[in-house]
């Protein structure tokens, strides 16, 4: 009788150990969606899929391609999309032209410390400066980062009566080569690898990237919905945590991360993407700028002139705010930031 009664007793807390894997197990899902296709830079993504990181951090991520910042940044405002990865300025476009959306999406770590926006031209248009491109025809697709935000270049480097020609992505860079416009603009790891799959020469290019002259821009943030942030603040801190330590292992070997955007991607071209993901990494994650700010953070009065000169370029219904458009309340301690790969000697 005694012993029946121990088990009685015993029943309910066997029963709640039992329970304990799967409450101990269960993940948050996060929908997540790039900028733009499965390329060399997305591994800074990937990688932290494919190793269990952000499983390991009790999340079950949900990872997209994109098709600009743009969409990405309207799908995150929707809430289709948790989380995202999208142009600063694209996330400040929106906050200013929609004052009264109620689910603007926040930045909350900043991952391109510059714009990748450059102008580029090829070397027998005799274009070689700012200068040059006074009165010349430019093409680039209506969104493209820097035909938005060319108004700033123009006006650091005096450049005016420039015409647009307006194309589908895929033909920017066929029309450059065919003589059509006379530059464009793009991300340069993107427009310069695209050129030289269409035979050019890389050191045929004229590539002026807009942080080399004048245009301090900050490039593509990590995102999140404001109903992410209010309702489940400890799986953004999850996912950023779990983000930085595959990024940190992209950017020590860059060209063994390539397996993960082949893994989403079968087609791709390896060469060429373990080239654009370095000159990424060289050029906007890990750039000068970067390592004297540090990875992840923001400069207070950086962030203001940017919101200034995006209000003016962009014509935004109402002026941006930068307080709204960021928090760095998810910000882990200084030591986990410190992500970048050691200066090439």
């Amino acid at each position: 009788m005694q012993r029946r009664g121990w088990l009685q007793l015993a029943a309910p807390l066997v029963a709640t150990l039992l329970s304990l894997p799967t409450l101990v197990c269960a993940q948050t899902a996060l929908k997540f969606q790039l900028d733009w296709r499965f390329e060399g830079p997305a591994a800074l993504f990937l990688a932290s899929q494919a190793k269990g990181y952000y499983k390991a951090a009790g999340l079950d991520v949900t990872l997209d391609a994109g098709n600009g910042s743009g969409g990405t940044v309207t799908r995150v405002a929707s809430g289709v999309y948790d989380v995202g990865f999208a142009d600063m300025a694209a996330l400040m476009e929106f906050h200013a032209n929609n004052p009264e959306a109620p689910n603007k999406p926040v930045a909350v770590l900043m991952v391109y410390n510059n714009t990748p926006a450059a102008v580029l031209a090829l070397k027998k248009s005799g274009i070689k400066t700012p200068a040059d491109l006074n009165g010349k025809k430019l093409g680039a697709t209506g969104f493209d980062a820097g035909r938005k935000a060319f108004p700033i270049f123009a006006k650091a480097n005096k450049v005016s009566g420039v015409t647009w020609t307006s194309m589908d992505p895929p033909l920017r860079e066929t029309m450059l080569v065919r003589g059509d416009i006379d530059a464009i603009t793009g991300f340069s790891f993107t427009s310069l690898l695209n050129l030289e799959a269409r035979g050019v020469k890389a050191e045929d290019v004229v590539v002026m990237p807009y942080p080399a002259f004048g245009v301090k821009l900050y490039g593509n943030v990590i995102i999140a919905s404001p109903k992410l942030i209010k309702e489940n603040p400890a799986a953004l801190k999850a996912f950023i945590g779990a983000f930085l330590k595959g990024a940190k292992e992209v950017m020590a070997n860059p060209d063994a991360a390539i397996e993960y955007v082949k893994a989403r991607d079968g087609i791709i071209n390896v060469d060429l993407e373990k080239r654009r993901l370095r000159l990424a990494i060289d050029a906007v994650v890990a750039s000068p700028d970067a390592r004297a700010e540090g990875f992840g953070v923001v400069v207070p009065g950086r962030l203001a002139l940017m919101a200034s000169q995006v209000s003016d370029a962009f014509g935004t219904k109402t002026r941006v705010d930068p307080a709204a458009v960021w928090t760095d309340a998810f910000l882990p301690a200084k030591a986990e930031l410190n992500i970048l790969p050691p200066l090439k000697k």
